[in-house]
C-alpha cells in the first residue's frame, strides 16, 4: 500500500506524468495506470480520507469479487488454454482478457494463472513445457537399434533409428538409418522436413559428434556442415547442454514413445533390407501421430495440421547440397591439397589456413568468411587445377614459355648462351623454376647486345657462376672482352690409363 499511495502522491500532488512516476517508483507504467483507474472507480484523491488504514485502502481498491457459484462465474476450459497458448504472441494475460469478455463476472487474474499452473501440473513432465507452434524441433538417436538380415549371406547388420519431435503439437517422425554418421545425419534431417512440408525456426540436437564437434555448456562448436544447412534452410542450431536431458526432453520423451510404440513392435518382425525397415517405421510412425492424446484433446496429426503446420517456414527452392568442410593451409605454391588433388588459390594467401567445402562436384575456398576460390572437383590424385588469375605476375608471364623455347631462343645468341641456359635448366628440380632466371638472361641481350652477351655467357662458364646477377655484373663492367688471368680450359689427354676407351665394354 505504501508504494500504491506514493503513486498517488505524485499524480495528483506533484502533477507528474505516469513515465515519472514509474521511473521514480521502480514500477511499470500499466501499473502505475491500473492503480490510478482503481482510486478513480474507487472514488479517491488526494490526500487520502483521514482514518482510512491500509486494509480499508486495500479493499475499496481491490474488492473480493461476488460471492458467486462455479458455475456462474464459469470455469476455463484449461486444454483450450493450453493449446492457445503454444500460438506465437499468446500470452496468459490475453487468454484471460477473452475469457473475461465471456464470463465478466469470472475470476481474476491471479486466480486465473494459479489454477492454470496447478492444472497444467497434472500432465506430463514434457507437456508441462512451455512451445511455441512452429518454433522447436527436438532431434536425436534412439538409444535400441534394429536388426536387418541380409537375404544372402545372412549377415546381420544393425540400423540406427532417427527420431523428431516438434514441440508444440508433439508430431513425431522417425526413420532408420545405417550410421550416426554426418552424411546419415544430414539426410535424416532432410527427409524429415520434407515429411513436415516445412522447416522450425529452431533444431535443438544432442551432443553427439555430427552436430556438435565441441561440446560447451555456453557456446558449443557447431559441426560446420551441419551449420551450412541450418544456413540453407533458415534454422538456428540449438544444441542442449551437456548432461542436461531436461534441455531436450521433449525428444527424451519421444524416444522413449518410439521405442515402445515402434520399435517393440517390430521385435517379432526380420527386415531383410533398409527399405523394408523404412516401410515398417513409416506404418508405425503414421499409427503414433494418429493415436488420441490421453489429457488433451485430438492426436499428434491434428495437433499438428492446427498448431506447427501454419507456422513451419517453407521450404527452400532448391534442395540442399551436402558439402563437406575441411582446414586446409595454402602451400608455397599456392596450391591446397584436397583427397590427394591440388587446387590453386589466390598466391597472396602463402601458407595462410583455409576453409575448404567439398561437395560431390565442387571445391570452394574461404579465408575469414570469404570465398576466394572455386574449382571444379576432380578425383586425379597428384595433378594440379589452376586458375592463371591467383599466380603471380612473374609466373603468369613465364606461363607461355618452355625449355625448348628458351633453347631455341639461347641458340641464336650463340653456343656458350645455349650451353648456358641448358645448364641453368638442368640445375632445378622443376625447369619452371628456373624461367625468371633464364627469360633474365636472355633479356640483357637487348640491353648489351648478342656478342656482348655472348661473351659474358663464355666467361661465366668458364668460372662456373651461371646466375643472372654473375652475368649482369660482367655485362656491366664491361668484363666481357678481357681475358682471364691464368685461365686455361683445362682438357682431358686422349690416352690415360684411367680412361677406359670404348673397345673396354666389348
Amino acid at each position: 500500500m505504501r508504494k500504491i499511495k506514493e503513486v498517488l502522491r505524485l499524480k495528483w500532488a506533484q502533477d507528474l506524468s505516469n513515465r515519472q512516476i514509474a521511473k521514480a517508483c521502480g514500477i511499470g507504467r500499466p501499473t502505475v495506470k491500473e492503480y490510478l483507474r482503481r482510486a478513480t472507480e474507487a472514488g479517491l484523491g488526494w490526500p487520502l480520507p483521514c482514518g482510512l488504514d491500509e486494509a480499508e485502502l486495500e479493499r475499496r481498491l481491490f474488492p473480493p469479487p461476488p460471492s458467486l457459484p462455479a458455475q456462474a462465474r464459469g470455469v476455463p476450459d484449461w486444454p483450450l488454454v493450453h493449446q492457445q497458448r503454444r500460438h506465437k504472441g499468446v500470452t496468459l494475460f490475453l487468454l484471460w482478457q477473452e475469457y473475461r469478455e465471456i464470463h465478466p463476472e469470472g475470476y481474476q487474474y491471479s486466480w486465473f494463472c494459479e489454477h492454470y499452473r496447478a492444472w497444467q501440473g497434472k500432465l506430463d513432465v514434457v507437456m508441462r513445457q512451455d512451445h511455441r507452434a512452429g518454433e522447436k524441433l527436438f532431434v536425436d538417436y534412439a538409444g535400441q537399434t534394429v536388426s536387418v538380415v541380409d537375404r544372402v549371406s545372412g549377415e546381420v547388420r544393425e540400423a540406427q533409428v532417427f527420431v523428431a519431435v516438434l514441440g508444440a503439437s508433439n508430431y513425431t517422425y522417425a526413420e532408420a538409418s545405417w550410421s550416426q554418421g554426418l552424411p546419415d545425419w544430414i539426410g535424416s534431417h532432410q527427409r524429415c522436413f520434407q515429411y513436415l512440408g516445412g522447416v522450425p525456426q529452431i533444431v535443438v540436437p544432442d551432443n553427439l559428434r555430427a552436430g556438435v564437434t565441441k561440446a560447451h555448456r555456453y557456446e558449443p562448436d557447431t559441426n560446420p556442415t551441419y551449420q551450412d544447412m541450418a544456413a540453407h534452410y533458415g534454422i538456428a542450431v540449438l544444441p542442449t547442454r551437456v548432461r542436461r536431458p531436461r534441455d531436450k526432453a521433449k525428444v527424451e520423451a519421444g524416444v522413449l514413445v518410439g521405442e515402445r510404440w515402434i520399435l517393440a513392435a517390430l521385435r517379432h518382425r526380420a527386415c531383410f533390407s533398409l527399405a523394408e525397415l523404412h516401410a515398417a517405421i513409416r506404418e508405425w510412425r503414421e499409427k503414433l501421430n494418429a493415436r488420441p492424446f490421453k489429457k488433451l484433446p485430438g492426436c499428434r496429426r491434428a495437433q499438428f495440421e492446427a498448431l506447427d503446420k501454419p507456422a513451419l517456414q517453407p521450404l527452400p527452392v532448391e534442395p540442399y547440397v551436402y558439402a563437406e568442410w575441411k582446414k586446409a593451409r595454402v602451400h608455397i605454391d599456392y596450391h591446397v591439397a584436397v583427397d590427394g588433388h591440388y587446387y590453386s588459390v589466390p598466391h597472396a594467401l602463402i601458407k595462410k589456413q583455409l576453409d575448404v567445402r567439398i561437395t560431390q562436384n565442387t571445391i570452394e575456398c574461404f579465408y575469414r568468411g570469404n570465398r576466394v576460390a572455386s574449382h571444379r572437383r576432380s578425383h586425379h590424385k597428384g595433378r594440379h587445377t589452376t586458375v592463371e588469375a591467383h599466380m603471380p605476375e612473374s609466373h603468369r608471364q613465364a606461363g607461355d614459355w618452355s625449355p625448348e623455347r628458351l633453347a631455341n631462343w639461347a641458340a641464336q645468341t650463340g653456343p656458350a648462351t645455349a650451353k648456358l641456359i641448358s645448364t641453368v635448366l638442368t640445375s632445378r628440380k622443376h625447369p619452371q623454376q628456373a624461367y625468371r632466371s633464364c627469360l633474365g638472361i636472355l633479356r640483357l641481350g637487348k640491353a648489351y647486345g648478342d656478342e656482348p652477351l655472348e661473351a659474358a655467357c663464355r666467361r661465366a662458364l668458364t668460372l662456373g657462376s651461371h646466375s643472372y646477377k654473375s652475368i649482369e655484373s660482367i655485362l656491366k663492367h664491361r668484363l666481357d672482352d678481357k681475358p682471364l688471368a691464368d685461365q686455361q680450359e683445362l682438357a682431358l689427354p686422349e690416352d690415360h690409363d684411367n680412361i677406359r676407351g670404348p673397345s673396354y665394354y666389348h
